[in-house]
């Protein structure tokens, strides 16, 4: 059954979409302590900043939004064309608490009003989320319930970005132990965090590439992970190197997401490049690869408005709207 959206949320949905499709081809970069350890020791704060102005100047010109940071954020949001959507991460990079007990950290000094006020489409929310992880899988719950109802006050929709992990110290998330679990567990929180009012889940794919390549296990998996959540989701690329992250894109358009939201898959070669090459990489590799994503998306995947409906045209609308 659709939904009715606000005239905000439908609208910041429809910028961050594929040209008249209601799916979404979107570009993460919103990385800031792994983008660090990517670049040399002692690269300045000017230069970090130019180096993501660089790259998303450049998958501005294809993707339908952009996903960026208020660490280094700023100048590649300023200078983003006016067809392309912006989303901004609320969240702190990593986390608090025990690496098997991990806590949602904000950014101080930065929240959601801030984010509507320079010009931001939507908000994007990471959480290391395990649904066996008891009270504290509760208390995130209702951190998410209580930050979508803020956002959704100024009329701007929310990607949740959920990031498994191990509960167990005896093996992480790369074990052949956790890769086991991991179907189970993508999809159990797909289904408890869509319920929470987000709009769009941004999810991992439910097999580790290492323990699992069999493409029709893929299929059923994602077609669970479909049916598991009230929202429409897409599919991140966890830093899996493009080859694999094309076909786990093809796997999970056709079996229901909405599109993608990735990052390091596309560009992630350029950031350790001088600029001659990277200027070339970007140009070439990089934009091929978006736009062979792309493709893909706009192909088979399943449009955002399956799930939601528009408001109304009636008369005198704006009388009832919200302030």
């Amino acid at each position: 059954m659709t939904r009715k959206l606000t005239a905000g949320r439908w609208r910041a949905l429809k910028s961050t979409s594929l040209a008249d499709r209601a799916v979404f081809g979107i570009v993460a970069f919103d990385q800031r302590g792994s983008y660090r350890k990517m670049l040399p020791d002692n690269t300045p704060y000017s230069v970090a900043v130019d180096i993501k102005t660089e790259v998303v100047n450049v998958m501005a010109q294809y993707a339908s939004a952009i996903l960026l940071d208020p660490i280094y954020g700023l100048k590649p949001a300023m200078q983003l064309n006016g067809q392309t959507g912006l989303l901004m991460a609320l969240e702190h990079s990593g986390y608090s608490g025990d690496s098997t007990y991990r806590q949602l950290e904000l950014i101080d000094d930065w929240n959601v009003k801030k984010i509507k006020r320079m010009g931001a489409t939507a908000v994007k929310l990471l959480v290391y989320y395990h649904p066996n992880s008891g009270e504290l899988a509760q208390e995130l719950e209702g951190v998410i319930t209580k930050i979508v109802a803020d956002c959704h006050v100024l009329d701007m929709p929310v990607f949740l970005e959920p990031m498994s992990y191990s509960i167990d110290a005896n093996y992480g998330k790369d074990s052949a132990e956790f890769a086991a679990q991991r179907k189970d567990i993508v999809i159990e929180t797909a289904q408890r965090l869509s319920k929470t009012g987000v709009d769009i889940l941004k999810m991992e794919f439910p097999f580790d590439y290492k323990y699992e390549r069999d493409e029709a296990l893929w299929e059923a998996g994602c077609k669970e992970l479909s049916e598991a959540s009230d929202v429409p989701w897409v599919l991140l690329s966890a830093g899996v190197d493009f080859e694999i992250f094309e076909k786990q894109t093809r796997v999970a358009c056709a079996a229901g997401a909405s599109g993608f939201l990735a990052g390091r898959a596309i560009w992630k070669e350029a950031i350790s490049m001088d600029a001659m090459a990277r200027a070339d990489f970007l140009k070439s590799a990089a934009s091929n690869r978006l736009n062979t994503l792309i493709d893909i998306t706009l192909e088979t995947a399943r449009p955002w408005t399956d799930f939601y409906e528009m408001p109304e045209p009636v008369e005198r609308w704006y009388e009832s709207y919200p302030e």
